[in-house]
Formats: structure tokens, sequence, C-alpha cells
């Protein structure tokens, strides 16, 4: 799934592509890419139909774009959604679900979605931040980011080190991929307790999540197929500077151990035996 870096390349784009644009014509070609819509896919074409766009925002994982109506269109990638931008003329897309014409005849906005996991609402009111994903905590590229804050609240937590980081109550944007790479940098194995780390190891840890967004952002995020682009259907190439994630079996790039790879959450974690020791004691249940 997408996390922060693929979304904030994808919301760059859409600044650029689809800003202070009148919505001439909205059409819904598959349902569940407006699901979570549930006033149906004829009122979400009429909402939006006129309406300027006014910017492009981001919320850990989720986008939206302001209206001149003081509404909001949410959008979350899923496993496999694209916005993409593209001339009139291009063909369409096979898995295309929503297409958005604008009234100066310039290029479309499309949402194609191959697993229709992902979607697109539109929030009443929700212009300055929808209260649909209001409850999402900042991500810690944000200037607003409080890592005191972040600090008290994951020592609070009777829970393990990583399952901290994917808590977007906590910390938005961090996913799996992430996770594993900032985990790898800070020495810390997943597993860790948070109760037990000391404020200067989370605040080293956050600062490790903090460089790796920023390098992956930098490379346009991590394509690991076609599935993620971003609005000109380009690949991010960060996954060319993964240290541990995906690579099993590999020696580390730090020590030389061979990485390994563990179940965890119904995906894998990966991390090194010998720079990254599994903790003696696992969190307790609560």
């Amino acid at each position: 799934m997408p996390e922060l870096p693929e979304v904030e390349t994808v919301r760059e784009g859409l600044s650029r592509w689809v800003t202070n644009r009148r919505i001439a014509a909205v059409e819904v070609r598959h349902p569940r890419a407006i699901r979570r819509h549930l006033p149906g896919a004829e009122h979400f074409a009429a909402v939006l139909a006129g309406r300027v766009i006014l910017a492009a925002c981001r919320r850990g994982k989720y986008l939206w774009l302001p209206l001149d109506s003081g509404d909001a269109v949410i959008g979350h990638l899923g496993m496999s959604g694209q916005l993409l931008v593209r001339p009139a003329e291009m063909a369409d897309e096979i898995h295309l679900r929503i297409r958005f014409t604008f009234d100066d005849g310039g290029p479309e906005l499309r949402f194609v979605d191959q697993r229709t996991f992902g979607g697109l609402s539109v929030s009443e009111g929700g212009a300055t931040l929808p209260a649909e994903i209001a409850h999402i905590a900042r991500d810690p590229m944000d200037p607003e980011f409080s890592d005191a804050a972040f600090v008290t609240a994951i020592r609070r937590r009777r829970t393990e080190v990583k399952r901290a980081l994917l808590d977007q109550t906590l910390i938005s944007g961090v996913g799996n991929i992430y996770a594993d790479e900032a985990l790898w940098r800070a020495r810390l194995h997943g597993a860790r307790p948070t109760d037990a780390l000391t404020g200067p190891a989370i605040t080293r840890l956050l600062g490790h999540v903090r460089d790796v967004l920023g390098e992956a952002l930098q490379q346009g995020g991590t394509s690991f197929d076609a599935l993620y682009v971003n609005v000109n259907g380009e690949s991010g190439y960060f996954d060319r500077e993964l240290n541990v994630y995906g690579r099993e079996g590999l020696p580390c790039r730090h020590c030389g151990a061979l990485v390994r790879r563990e179940a965890f959450m119904n995906r894998s974690s990966f991390s090194c035996p010998r720079c990254q020791p599994r903790p003696r004691t696992a969190v307790a249940p609560r």
C-alpha cells in the first residue's frame, strides 16, 4: 500500500496539474470507487460539477482536494489506486473507475484502480480538514508534528515499537516498508516494547523515520510493480535504496548477517538478526 512518500508524490502532481481548474463533469464508471460516498454516484457527480479545485492536501496516506464550495474530495489509493493526469484523447485505462473533465478542455484527472480497494468521496464542509480523517495524526514531516508529544504517547502504549509506528492515530504516513527501514537504521527490533524505550531512543528512531521518508520522497517513492505511479504514470525508485525490506537471505549492509523475514500482522517484517536482536521478553497482552 502506498505510504507517505508515494502519496505525497501524487499530491505534488495534483497540486501542479489540477489546482485552480473548474470541474466540468464527473463520470463514475464503477460503484466501488465511490462506496464511501453514501448518497451514490449521481450525487457525487452532481455536487462536483462546476466546482473549482483550490489545492491538493494530504493527511497521512489520505489526499483531499478543497473546493470553492467549502466541500472537499477525499481520496485513498488503497493497494492499487492511481490518480493520473491524462490528455482527453488518450485511450481509457482498463481499470478506469472515475473520470474528471475540466472546463478548460485540458488534461483529465482519472482514478484508476485495479483491485478497487481505494476510492473517492465528497466531504461536506471538509475543505479545511475533512471530518472523516481528522482522527489521523500528523505525519513526522509536518512542521506542526510534536516530537515531545509523540515520545510521551508512544511510551504510554504497552505495545511493540513497530505496531506503534503503524498506528495512524499516533503518527501517520508510515507503513510496513518504511517502518522496517527506520528500525534497521535505529538498530531496533520491531518487537521491542515501547514502554521500555527511553525518550532519547524514541527521538533517535523518529529521526531515522524522517530520514527514510525524506530520501524516499526524493526518489519518488517505492515501486515494486506498475500499481504505484505518480500522476504522470512514472514509477518511484527508492526500492533500489532499501536496506532490509524485501531482502530476505541477503547480507545486511551494515554487518553482513543474512536478513531475516518474520510474519507480522498478516504481512512480513524484515530485519538483521545481529544489528536488531529480538527482545528476550515480548509485550504482555492487555
